[in-house]
């Protein structure tokens, strides 16, 4: 090694030496470097040697420098300079080390100044731990059966919120009944459904409504009798417990399926109470994907129950009171005296909506010298008071009316003048007054309106048409104006039918449109008798169900035992 030699204090510094560094070793020279310089020097310090200094390293080790050399500190020496160290091995010691430095630093071994090794260097690899941290393949499976299920479960959320909206919409308890059972289908993806319901002593099935059967599959069934609630179907009314069945030919309880029944593997059936009772049964099978039920397909089945059971609650107090409205409508009204000669026919149906009572009312009656007078009148309102003001008004006018001396158009202003002076508050009301007379070998109507729709009139020759004029004021509107009568000679076998307007208007259309489907609708039934043509017109229900009908008919007789007047 070249021999060392001391700078003066004043001396500049060697090339190579990094700024700030103690005194460096010449070109060529070894690592005898002043105490501070050289192999393990503290941070800050530049490199012991200046580069090209004779470090050796073998083919394939990275620098020699020590493993755990400082952050930020400088290689211990430059490419070249006298270290050596062997394959496999950590950096070897400098040779010339000082006295008391030591090893810079044991291959691995913690100093404090960061790793071991920069990767490459000859120290222990790296561990890619991001790599050997992923999950397994079977860890990933997992993963993806969890965002599958949890899917399936935010779908079927969705869906099930949905069908609650569907089915607590109906209000009528025949379709509720099946909306449950479409919508149950279509929640776990079933071909057959069913919903059975029990008798008031809940042993067995009162009523059983069957969905999904194909037309071909319900003629293989036809004479075979509904099922009364045996074998599988029984269990579940006498164990009340969702039933989930696999294979049903296997189940203990089976009893097999009757004759051109269409063959079913799996069942899901799941019970359905009513205020603490309970009402039925809603019976699945066959899944479409061909897979049996599962748990989470009876989940969804039983959340759907409890909603059913809210839902066929409403459904029969909507019925209770549909039927109690419309029998104190009924009170209200009167039954048709006999009016023979005369054929005559009349029909009420209340609104759609419960509570809905109106003020739709009719009346007829015979008169004096062989006429028969008919009413049809709609008080404005659905509620109590629209059908006690109408009792009222049709008391009032029976007693007008039976004057046969008085024209139809004065019986409604007497009417109208008697409603402002009696009642505290007149409503508003239209009117149709008719009579029915002979009249030189025919009959003649004669008819006043206040407001109201036409009269319909259906000739023996099965023509229909409409008696259009002027309808005149509504009652309540204006008592003093005058009101107009209009005359219509009638052949024998006439049907005149007078009706409110809940049988024609349908908010949004225009109300020629609704006439004119009552005038089809009336001439396709021109050969019925009044009673029947009036209820078969009711139940074609023309208009939208959500306003009280009522509808009369007169059929003019022969002649035979009338005068000429």
């Amino acid at each position: 090694m070249a021999e060392e030699r001391r700078r003066s204090p004043n001396e500049p510094a060697s090339p190579g030496a990094a700024p700030g560094e103690g005194p460096g070793a010449d070109p060529g020279g070894g690592l005898g470097s002043d105490p501070g310089g050289g192999l393990g020097s503290d941070p800050g310090q530049g490199p012991a040697a200046a580069p090209g200094e004779g470090l050796r390293s073998d083919p394939g080790q990275g620098p020699a420098a020590a493993s755990g050399e400082g952050s930020g500190q400088g290689p211990a020496a430059a490419p070249g300079e006298g270290l050596r160290s062997d394959p496999g091995h950590g950096p070897a010691t400098a040779s010339g080390e000082d006295p008391g430095q030591g090893p810079a630093a044991a291959p691995g071994e913690d100093s404090g100044q960061g790793p071991a090794a920069a990767p490459g260097q000859g120290g222990a690899e790296e561990p890619y731990a991001s790599l050997l941290d992923l999950p397994l393949s079977s860890d990933l499976n997992r993963i993806g059966e969890q965002l599958h299920a949890l899917a399936r479960a935010q779908r079927t959320l969705q869906e099930l919120l949905q069908a609650v909206v569907n089915i607590t919409g109906e209000l009528e308890l025949p379709a509720v009944l099946r909306r449950i059972v479409r919508t149950a289908m279509d929640l776990v993806g079933a071909r057959y459904g069913a919903m059975g319901v029990l008798d008031q002593e809940g042993r067995l099935l009162e009523e059983f409504i069957p969905l999904g059967l194909t037309a071909h599959e319900l003629a293989d069934l036809e004479g075979v009798e509904l099922p009364r609630g045996r074998g599988l179907l029984g269990h579940l009314i006498h164990h009340p417990e969702p039933l989930r069945v696999k294979d049903i030919s296997r189940h203990p309880e089976s009893a097999g399926f009757p004759p051109g029944h269409p063959p079913m593997r799996s069942l899901l059936g799941v019970a359905i109470s009513v205020r603490g009772r309970i009402y039925g049964n809603l019976y699945l099978s066959e899944r479409k994907d061909g897979q049996p039920f599962d748990r989470h397909d009876e989940g969804v089945i039983r959340a759907l129950a409890g909603t059913a059971g809210v839902a066929i609650e409403n459904a029969r107090l909507y019925q209770q009171v549909q039927h109690s409205s419309e029998q104190f409508q009924r009170l209200l009204l009167p039954r048709l005296p006999d009016l023979r000669p005369f054929a005559a026919g009349a029909a009420y149906r209340p609104a759609s909506a419960p509570a809905a009572v109106g003020g739709d009312w009719y009346d007829a009656m015979l008169l004096p010298g062989g006429a028969c007078a008919a009413v049809i009148g709609d008080v404005v309102g659905h509620d109590l008071r629209a059908a006690a003001d109408m009792s009222q008004i049709r008391n009032m006018l029976r007693a007008l009316y039976y004057d046969p001396g008085a024209a139809p158009s004065t019986s409604l202003s007497r009417l109208d003048r008697i409603m402002n002076a009696a009642l505290d508050e007149a409503p508003v009301a239209t009117a149709l007054l008719a009579r029915l007379e002979p009249a030189d070998g025919t009959w003649r109507l004669r008819w006043s309106s206040a407001g109201h729709p036409p009269p319909l009139v259906l000739l023996p020759d099965g023509r229909v048409r409409y008696l259009d004029v002027e309808p005149g004021l509504p009652l309540g509107v204006a008592p003093d104006l005058p009101r107009p009568d209009h005359c219509r000679p009638l052949p024998v076998d006439s049907t005149v039918v007078l009706f409110t307007d809940g049988l024609v208007e349908v908010p949004g259309q225009p109300l020629d449109r609704g006439l004119d489907a009552l005038a089809v609708t009336a001439s396709r039934l021109v050969g019925l008798a009044p009673e029947d043509l009036c209820r078969a017109l009711v139940a074609h229900r023309p208009g939208n169900g959500h306003d009280d009908k009522a509808v009369i008919a007169l059929r003019t007789p022969p002649l035979t035992s009338y005068g000429s007047s």
